[in-house]
């Protein structure tokens, strides 16, 4: 893609994300995810209903007066988005495709993160780690970050849930907030879901398409398979190919939920062409009323 044609995309995601971060999500997201604990703020004389166990002792013997310890939330925190960049997001029927949604997706939470001074880093995979970029603070590391998922061409086309997230275990040393953006068209990802939301807190996002669902009956079609490379001639006049079809998302979709819920970890999918705005809501709301 042209520089020029680059930044124009950039602008145009900035100005329609960056709206939705500060004027939407902004409160939501703070109230969602908390900082790492508490740390200490200032001494102020004791006041009807105050814990005595805050009481400083020391400044209370000095002044022969109560003064209480008081505590501020330590805001800052690290989020990580987890960006599934295989060849499988190349694909929508909606409007646009999944790794247009994954993008907006990503520069909301972005926006979202440095509107409330917390630290943003990427992770780039497919059936290996692509790109990592650590994280930092500021608009041009969000714009970075914008910039890199629209004009990122990824080495691989596979799809591997599992070496995303142990390589995110390894690397980031710090507790953080962790988003993986993904259709989850993969298996066997659950004990590393596990092993990382026991360090981290882990959030599953599942970019989908609607067509993805089913076949239709269209009789002899030949598909492409975008991670493989293989053409397929594909009998879609035959119930049974629908129907094993059918099964196969449906098994993917189960597996993605029985992972979630054994790893202990909070889920949410977004189809393409769809408002987004819900769904990422629900989840911020169900999060800061949990907290």
């Amino acid at each position: 893609m042209e520089t020029s044609d680059l930044l124009k995309k950039v602008r145009k995601i900035e100005i329609k994300t960056r709206g939705l971060s500060n004027h939407i999500f902004a409160g939501e997201y703070h109230s969602a995810f908390k900082g790492k604990g508490m740390t200490f703020s200032e001494v102020r004389e004791y006041q009807y209903g105050d814990s005595i166990r805050n009481i400083d002792w020391n400044v209370t013997a000095r002044y022969n007066s109560p003064f209480i310890k008081v505590y501020e939330e330590e805001r800052e925190l690290t989020v990580i988005l987890i960006i599934d960049v295989s060849s499988s997001k190349n694909f929508g029927t909606n409007t646009q495709f999944k790794k247009d949604l994954i993008t907006e997706i990503s520069a909301v939470l972005s926006f979202s993160a440095i509107q409330n001074n917390d630290k943003i880093g990427v992770i780039l995979f497919s059936d290996k780690i692509e790109k990592y970029i650590p994280p930092k603070k500021g608009k041009k590391h969000i714009l970075r970050i914008i910039s890199e998922l629209i004009n990122f061409t990824p080495e691989s086309k596979g799809t591997n849930i599992s070496e995303a997230l142990r390589y995110f275990t390894n690397v980031v040393k710090k507790r953080s907030t962790a988003f993986i953006l993904s259709d989850f068209i993969d298996d066997d990802f659950e004990q590393a879901m596990r092993i990382a939301n026991n360090k981290h807190d882990v959030i599953a996002v599942k970019i989908y398409d609607q067509r993805e669902k089913t076949l239709p009956n269209i009789g002899l079609v030949n598909m492409y398979d975008t991670e493989t490379e293989k053409m397929l001639l594909v009998d879609t006049s035959r119930k049974s190919v629908r129907q094993n079809y059918a099964n196969w998302m449906k098994n993917m979709e189960n597996n993605l939920v029985d992972a979630s819920s054994k790893a202990g970890i909070d889920y949410i999918k977004i189809a393409t062409g769809e408002d987004y705005i819900k769904p990422i809501l629900s989840l911020f709301k169900r999060r800061g009323g949990s907290n």
